[in-house]
């Protein structure tokens, strides 16, 4: 029995219907693997829409007035220009978002899992200002005029 052989043999059958369709298609199921620790393959499977249009109909409603500076590769700028150049979208700036909006749907479960920390880190902040006030004397807002 091969590898690939004993693999599909342990994997439930919808999983091995999904990678004989994408095999199909002609997209390298191996190549698309992750291994964990020990070295077994492990895969992350995420549904995104089969086109990009209701997220840029979307962003084009959505009021886009927060500016973030990001550096990218050269094979990224390519990417983004060639988004530009297909007319799907307007600018570097618009494919970026779009793209960054879009990671960041795929990933939201995984954020969602830092949510409670990240909460209780703004605490932790919110409890060490008011000790600070306390201890100083100051009142709000002065810690805005120094520092």
């Amino acid at each position: 029995m091969t590898q690939n052989q004993e693999n599909a043999a342990s994997e439930p059958q919808f999983w091995t219907a999904i990678k004989d369709r994408l095999r199909k298609l002609g997209v390298d199921v191996e190549a698309l693997g992750v291994t964990d620790a020990s070295g077994e393959r492990k895969y992350k499977v995420v549904v995104v829409a089969p086109d990009l249009r209701a997220s840029v109909e979307e962003m084009g409603q959505a009021q886009r007035d927060q500016v973030v500076m990001v550096r990218v590769d050269e094979e990224a700028m390519k990417n983004l220009d060639a988004w530009v150049a297909t007319g799907a979208v307007k600018s570097r700036s618009e494919a970026a978002a779009l793209f960054i909006g879009e990671g960041l749907k795929i990933h939201a479960s995984e954020l969602a899992k830092f949510q409670e920390a990240l909460r209780e880190v703004e605490e932790a902040k919110a409890k060490l200002r008011d000790k600070v006030r306390e201890v100083f004397g100051r009142e709000s807002g002065d810690e805005e005029r120094h520092g």
